[in-house]
């Protein structure tokens, strides 16, 4: 199984376009989309929105999307060209728990595709990219841990500006090739170009992507 990680340093920054613009450019590929997102703190997860107080739920939701008309994220991403999009919901700090289902649903997969940061606590992806909108100050904190493993940088406005975030060290941006994505369609062919060359040359190395040997 190959993966293929889109993170970012923000919500609501654009990944899951940036996703889908990959999933288009990149059809000879058919690949599984996940989106992992956390629920507790005030945030629904059911839809991902702000609510009073927490849902009295299990730790994780792992669910099919089936509706490739819908206007859900998972939704987007199998009108894109995803042979399947799944969507992992986490009770906030639960992701371990949640890994092992995640990998018996994948097992068979040739290409996957996940929306997160954390899960690369789990996963050594063939690529990570690293969605950025200096426009956004917010920086998470598993943003700012996993910065420096990404393969490439996709803004999507301006290019970087390192001195946006308070606290991130402008080292971590430099040799990083930088593909922009903007509104509406976020689709970049020379992202395309590059993440297409990266999983063949991963194809002809044999390449083992696995999850932690722990799971």
């Amino acid at each position: 199984m190959q993966t293929v990680v889109i993170g970012g340093h923000a919500r609501n920054i654009g990944k899951t376009s940036v996703m889908a613009g990959l999933i288009r450019g990149l059809r000879e590929f058919p690949c599984t989309a996940v989106k992992i997102t956390s629920y507790g703190h005030g945030v629904s997860s059911v839809h991902g929105h702000e609510c009073d107080g927490e849902p009295a739920e299990d730790s994780f939701i792992l669910t099919e999307e089936k509706n490739p008309r819908g206007r859900g994220d998972t939704c987007r991403l199998l009108a894109a060209g995803a042979r399947r999009a799944l969507w992992l919901r986490i009770r906030e700090g639960q992701l371990a728990e949640a890994v092992p289902v995640l990998i018996r649903e994948l097992a068979g997969d040739e290409l996957v595709m996940i929306e997160s940061n954390s899960i690369l606590d789990f996963l050594n992806p063939a690529l990570y990219i690293a969605v950025l909108d200096s426009l956004n100050p917010d920086f998470k904190a598993s943003a700012r841990r996993f910065l420096a493993r990404a393969d490439a940088l996709v803004p999507v406005g301006p290019r970087p500006n390192v001195d946006a975030w308070a606290g991130i060290d402008p080292r971590m941006f430099e040799g990083k090739p930088v593909f922009r994505a903007t509104a509406p369609d976020y689709f970049n062919p020379d992202l395309c170009r590059f993440v297409r060359e990266r999983l063949s040359l991963s194809v002809r190395a044999n390449r083992i992507n696995t999850f932690s040997s722990a799971w």
